[in-house]
């Protein structure tokens, strides 16, 4: 994790690794200054009962040099490791929602939206948090190296505290970090799971309002925040028995320093300044090697993000494009040639499926629910690809074409409606050079929504809310078809695209459709209505992944029973519920 994050940002870190190493340099050096002052200057002060305006003068401009560098060091470890942080922390964020619109839809679908949520943020936080207090670390360590000789070099007896204390230091670093990281592993996903118990909440806030189920969520809420409270106690129990440990060894080096010290001035192995360079030394020693402490502490939760955070980006079966990309005209040619498919669990959605749009004409899927036609939307339009078999645009299989061909030539509107927080204007454009305010009126017109939008206080300056929320069901349906149409697509594929606008609009915008169909796109449709259907040059009738007859629709209602049931069911639900 640390040698990656360094190779991202090998100048950033060489400078604050520079400035502490400086720093820690401009200590060990102080250490002794301060020696040789309270040798040469105080001390004779204080025996001939009178100090030297000029050694004091002297003393004082060496000390605030060496604070002034200091200070310059400081600075320069702590903007260079800040800047490294946040610019690793930016990357990851941005490599991983790259990463989220690669990765196919079957992938996202067994992760839910909270996880991959925290993935991005507290993941991603925790995982370069240890960079803050990693340069300071290492100047740390030499400065430890520096300051062990030093005293060995004074005197071999006052090292041995140094050669003591320094392993202890280290020992328990490591110990630490032993029983620390699984409880902030654990910390770490259960975090994720209330980022997701708060994300299902709140999408299904209608939901539990209707049901009445406020008590029960907050009830399934508050267990998941007390396991996360508990596990952050005990992380907290446990760093709060370190961090004194840590504080507290320094200060019993100095006090052994002391001792061993004035044992040795007495018998005249050193003087009094190396003996105050050597306490004076262990003194200070104690704030640096709490930066050792920060980085181990904050270890086992940045691996544990880490470890998230590399789960994504690690993560197989992205969408591998091709590079054809061809510029073509008209109304496009789709074709499935013995195409069969399987999700996650085995159970295939599709057997051997073979079918066509022909350039400019109105195909209808029609089946009973599980019978594969929004697999069949989902493989036209490459949210998917067959486990067997081709799927064709223009005699062209799908995976030889460019994102940038797919996106030109098919647009999808999908069952479910998402509509931007954003303005009317950006829902459609998608900033889409080509879609400017004509383009956009002349959409809406087609999915029968203009007069609405017009009628709207600031038009197409109007906010729609988060997922549309000032939107109807089926405004939110006609705006999503708009924006397909604003791309001028050949082919359009519509997954129940108007199952919630009023039979007279659906057929309004079918019949605008069909009649624009012709002039520039195909159209693939997943129907249930007869309104829908009857418009259809041609119906595919589908069941259990099976194409089982197909035809016109009179032709399906006189010779397939099944076909005749379900859209005589469907017509018999519309009746009773009007």
């Amino acid at each position: 994790m640390l040698g990656q994050g360094i190779a991202a940002e090998p100048r950033l870190f060489t400078v604050s690794v520079a400035g502490s190493v400086l720093h820690g340099a401009l200590l060990v050096g102080n250490a002794y200054v301060v020696g040789e002052i309270v040798g040469r200057v105080v001390t004779p002060a204080f025996q001939q009962d009178r100090a030297d305006t000029g050694a004091l003068a002297l003393a004082a401009a060496v000390l605030l040099g060496i604070s002034g560098l200091r200070v310059a060091a400081m600075f320069a470890r702590r903007l260079a490791a800040g800047a490294m942080m946040f610019r690793l922390q930016a990357g990851y964020r941005e490599r991983i929602t790259r990463r989220y619109l690669e990765l196919p839809l079957a992938w996202h679908q067994r992760n839910s939206a909270g996880s991959l949520l925290s993935t991005a943020t507290s993941d991603v936080e925790a995982a370069v948090q240890p960079f803050a207090p990693l340069p300071l670390a290492v100047g740390t360590i030499v400065m430890l190296v520096g300051a062990l000789g030093s005293v060995l070099w004074t005197d071999w007896v006052l090292g041995l505290v140094g050669l003591v204390l320094v392993p202890s230091l280290f020992a328990l670093n490591v110990l630490y970090s032993r029983r620390m990281s699984p409880r902030q592993m654990r910390a770490q996903k259960l975090r994720a799971g209330v980022a997701e118990i708060a994300h299902e909440s709140f999408d299904g806030a209608l939901v539990i309002k209707t049901m009445g189920r406020e008590g029960a969520e907050t009830t399934r809420f508050s267990a998941q925040v007390g396991e996360l409270r508990d596990a952050l106690i005990a992380v907290g129990r446990l760093r709060g028995l370190f961090d004194p440990v840590m504080d507290a060894l320094p200060s019993i080096g100095t006090i052994a320093v002391l001792l061993l010290g004035t044992w040795r001035l007495s018998s005249g192995a050193i003087t009094v300044s190396q003996l105050v360079s050597v306490a004076f030394l262990f003194t200070v020693l104690a704030f640096p090697l709490r930066a050792i402490a920060w980085l181990v502490g904050d270890m086992p939760r940045g691996v544990a993000g880490y470890e998230r955070v590399h789960a994504v980006l690690a993560a197989e079966g992205s969408t591998r494009y091709g590079e054809d990309d061809p510029v073509r005209t008209g109304p496009a040619h789709l074709e499935f040639e013995d195409v069969s498919f399987s999700y996650v669990d085995g159970e295939p959605v599709l057997d051997g499926v073979t079918l066509e749009v022909p350039p400019g004409r109105t195909i209808a899927l029609v089946g009973p629910t599980g019978s594969g036609k929004s697999t069949i939307a989902s493989l036209a339009v490459r949210l998917v690809d067959p486990a067997a078999g081709t799927v064709r645009l223009d005699g062209a299989d799908l995976r030889t074409l460019t994102a940038e061909a797919l996106a030109r030539s098919i647009a999808l509107v999908p069952q479910l409606p998402f509509v931007f927080d954003d303005t009317v204007r950006a829902n459609i454009a998608l900033d889409r050079p080509a879609a400017d305010d004509a383009e956009v009126w002349a959409a809406l017109r087609l999915a029968q929504i203009d007069s609405f939008i017009a009628g709207l206080p600031e038009s197409l300056d109007t906010e729609v809310g988060e997922r549309g929320t000032s939107l109807s069901g089926g405004q939110r349906q006609r705006l999503t078809l708009a924006r397909a149409l604003a791309g001028h697509p050949r082919l359009l594929i519509l997954d129940d695209a108007t199952s919630a606008v009023d039979p007279r609009v659906e057929a309004a915008i079918l019949g605008a459709l069909r009649s624009a169909a012709g002039e520039g796109a195909s159209i693939l449709v997943v129907a249930y209505r007869r309104a829908t259907i009857a418009l259809a040059d041609e119906v595919v009738y589908l069941e259990n992944g099976r194409i089982v007859a197909r035809g016109t629709h009179p032709e399906l209602l006189a010779t397939v029973p099944g076909y005749r049931d379900l859209v005589t069911a469907y017509e018999k639900a519309e009746a009773l519920n009007d």
